[in-house]
């Protein structure tokens, strides 16, 4: 018997027989997905990715990538936003979210906001700046594929996801990959996403008890990755992007649905979905 996988943190909802439990009905039934995102290729939708960088000449990006800034701390310490003309990608994880992105909206325009170093770690305050530059910015979906621990930024990222939420911008956060509270993906106003173990990028969960509240496809992904190459790779972090692509198709065909309209589609139109009581 096949070693089970081992699935990172928030992933347990979406697996196995406890998925039997996620059975729901949605507030308007089971909404069909041919009319949420059938046709719907990301035309004129703007996915910004804030990660480690996208590189903008892999083929899994397909000639997408607008724009691309990077995030630093001038000498004051202060975050400054600058113009990343290379667009290079420091790791590989940015690249491997954009990646995902693209093949299910592959007419979405991406935009690259790099706020992790080489070691695919990045100061809070940085995280914040590159979110706040993309709320600005106007991006109609913001890929969260990282997240912040830090207590003493939850006021700072709570009032960043209700600014999003207020602009019309929509934030689809992985959960953290190990047990604990991180922000801003456990926030009501965000699409918040964890990892299930269905080899499926077409098969997405809602959880009617939150507080994360979709599982997408996670483990075992093949994944984009730095120099043009790919590598096989698990996480809470492969999943949001799967989410952040069906948003982008749900808002290009839907441009009038706000971020909270958007959420409910998605749960309305998730596997586990009953259409009445009974089904």
């Amino acid at each position: 018997m096949a070693d089970e996988p081992i699935l990172p943190a928030w992933s347990e909802p979406f697996t196995g027989e406890r998925r039997a439990a996620l059975s729901h009905l949605p507030p308007f039934g089971r909404l069909d997905r041919a009319w949420a995102y059938g046709g719907s290729d990301g035309t004129g939708v703007t996915v910004a990715i804030i990660d480690s960088g996208v590189e903008r000449d892999h083929p899994a990006i397909g000639g997408r990538l607008v724009r691309s800034v990077v995030v630093e701390l001038d000498e004051a310490g202060e975050p400054q936003v600058r113009d990343d003309p290379e667009a290079i990608d420091v790791v590989g994880h940015g690249t491997a979210c954009a990646g995902i992105v693209h093949g299910l909206a592959p007419a979405a325009a991406l935009v690259s906001v790099r706020v992790l170093g080489p070691d695919n770690r990045g100061k809070g305050i940085v995280f914040a700046a590159g979110l706040d530059w993309a709320i600005e910015a106007g991006a109609g979906v913001v890929n969260l594929s990282l997240s912040s621990k830090s207590d003493a930024l939850f006021a700072t990222f709570h009032d960043l996801a209700d600014r999003a939420y207020f602009a019309n911008v929509l934030l689809v956060s992985a959960a953290n990959n190990v047990p604990g509270a991180s922000y801003p993906s456990l926030f009501a106003s965000v699409v918040s996403v964890a990892a299930h173990d269905v080899p499926d990028p077409a098969v997405y969960y809602y959880n009617p008890s939150p507080p994360v509240e979709f599982g997408a496809y996670g483990v075992d992904v093949e994944l984009a990755w730095r120099g043009g190459g790919t590598m096989i790779g698990t996480g809470n972090s492969f999943a949001a992007p799967h989410l952040a692509g069906y948003a982008a198709l749900i808002r290009a065909k839907h441009p009038e649905a706000s971020p909270f309209e958007v959420k409910a589609i998605l749960a309305a139109t998730a596997d586990n979905a009953r259409a009445e009581r009974g089904t």
